[in-house]
């Protein structure tokens, strides 16, 4: 098999700049495409070779394969990268670089497209052996259905869409009263977001802990973990931030679900980077949720504490080079944490707030390592994702990493648009938090505490108590959207939607 010489980054923003980065490292020429909302995004002056895709919403650039496989044929490209988001798990995108005689970095189409449908994913998972969370493994077409189900199963129940990710296309169900409302939102909100309707339904489990194991598998049918991570702290089924390894697991446990994430894997025929995400109640009692076939957003909390550089082994891969590495060679090493940090105003709602970047400084030091596109004098464009920035660090143990953070966290400074690090520093601060005493529930359940304890730095343009507040609001705000919100949530609500297939 061919080496690759010129890869395509189908991707924008931070994790267009970090690809890009290894490329360099690798020896290997680097394309970048960009809308014209993007014109001066810092993926395309840091790449070798730009390309501007006319249009600047997703569904007009990042999302149409018409005009990416323009680019393709006229850059030279032989190998394509999706990223995460976007077209990252799109295997009909995956088909048509393939058919380009182009390398996807990044698994088979079948395997994709396998993982890709929930409802095929769970009953794969159940003749390989993995236990599920108890639910149905058809389509769900009448709530009727599901309320035989809930009968079988019980409430709480959580109503998913097949293609989903992301968040979209969920609800949680707890009384008979609720399911013909939720069954009708759930599957508008599926046809609406992933083109599919198909729904399907499982237990709801609460107060649980967020697990994934990160795996690579090579061309040649070896695979391996690199231990997981810890994503329990969420909004709304949303990641907010990230830690490796988990405080909730101990060896015995670690290497159990470990091998059940490599028997994932293998159950498809794997290649290439991956993520098993497992849903645990108790110990002994944790359910395959999903696989996301790509890389992760969180990807460099694992990178951080097993020294591997997934973007590179995800390029080895394709280039059909066996893993150089067993099982016995992945130590773990340390502790790490990663932030999102997003361009959002927590006085109202955590709504997104792109402008100008008028004044920008990184947190540096030992151990800090910033994944951002961010650069001052840049104006963060309003048709894509929020986040800017990741914020992530390394320590000899749990409380060193936790330390290093707030240190990082302290050092930030955006001025231009307000974001979300004042958030991330209560949680940091925060004793449940420190001591590893959180689960799903977490943002809601320490309301109280934390607003007793929050306060905002002297001089702070973000208050935290202010923060938390309009966290706890989003909280308590039925899954169903409110026909009421304002227009500017509604217009960031139909660009999310143009990502959707990506769970940023």
């Amino acid at each position: 098999m061919k080496k690759l010489k010129k890869v395509l980054i189908a991707n924008r923003g931070e994790i267009a700049v970090r690809i890009i980065r290894t490329l360099r490292e690798m020896g290997i020429q680097s394309v970048a495409i960009y809308s014209e909302a993007d014109k001066y995004s810092a993926h395309r002056k840091l790449a070798d070779y730009s390309f501007m895709l006319k249009g600047r919403s997703s569904a007009e650039t990042y999302l149409n394969t018409d005009l990416i496989k323009e680019v393709i044929s006229q850059s030279g490209a032989d190998g394509v990268h999706p990223g995460y988001g976007f077209l990252s798990e799109n295997a009909d995108f995956a088909q048509l670089v393939q058919d380009c005689g182009v390398t996807f970095i990044g698994p088979d189409v079948s395997a994709i497209r396998q993982m890709g449908d929930k409802i095929t994913a769970r009953k794969l998972m159940r003749a390989a052996g993995v236990e599920v969370v108890p639910g149905s493994d058809e389509p769900l077409s009448k709530w009727e259905d599901i309320k035989n189900l809930a009968t079988e199963i019980g409430y709480p129940l959580i109503i998913k869409a097949a293609a989903g990710g992301g968040g979209r296309g969920m609800r949680v169900v707890r009384t008979d009263q609720e399911l013909k409302p939720a069954f009708d939102a759930c599957t508008r909100e599926a046809l609406d977001y992933f083109s599919n309707p198909a729904i399907f339904c499982e237990r709801y489990i609460e107060n649980s802990k967020h697990i994934e194991f990160q795996v690579l598998f090579d061309q040649h049918g070896k695979g391996v973990h690199l231990f997981e991570r810890d994503c329990s702290v969420q909004r709304r089924h949303q990641k907010l931030l990230e830690e490796a390894p988990s405080s909730f697991l101990n060896d015995e446990l670690r290497a159990k679900l470990g091998a059940v994430a490599v028997k994932a894997g293998e159950a498809v025929n794997y290649s290439g980077a991956g993520t098993v995400e497992l849903i645990c109640e108790s110990h002994d009692r944790c359910y395959f949720m999903e696989m996301n076939t790509r890389i992760q957003v969180e990807h460099p909390v694992t990178e951080m504490i097993t020294g591997v550089d997934l973007i590179a082994e995800q390029i080895k891969v394709a280039n059909g080079e066996h893993l150089s590495f067993k099982q016995e060679d992945i130590k773990l090493n340390g502790w790490a944490f990663e932030t999102r940090i997003n361009a959002e105003e927590p006085f109202k709602e955590f709504l997104p707030n792109p402008g100008l970047v008028k004044k920008l400084k990184l947190p540096q030091g030992p151990f800090v390592r910033v994944d951002t596109h961010l650069y001052e004098g840049y104006t963060i464009p309003s048709e894509y994702d929020s986040m800017i920035a990741k914020i992530i660090t390394w320590g000899v143990d749990r409380n060193a990493a936790i330390a290093r953070m707030k240190r990082a966290l302290s050092e930030l400074e955006v001025e231009g648009v307000p974001t979300t690090t004042r958030f991330h520093e209560a949680v940091f601060n925060d004793a449940d938090f420190i001591s590893g005493n959180f689960d799903t529930s977490y943002i809601e359940k320490k309301y109280d505490s934390i607003m007793k304890k929050a306060k905002a730095p002297l001089g702070s343009n973000t208050d935290v108590v202010a923060a938390f507040a309009a966290v706890m609001n989003l909280c308590s705000i039925q899954s169903n959207l409110s026909t009421s919100k304002s227009s500017l949530r509604s217009e960031w609500k139909k660009k999310a939607k143009m990502e959707a297939r990506g769970d940023l």
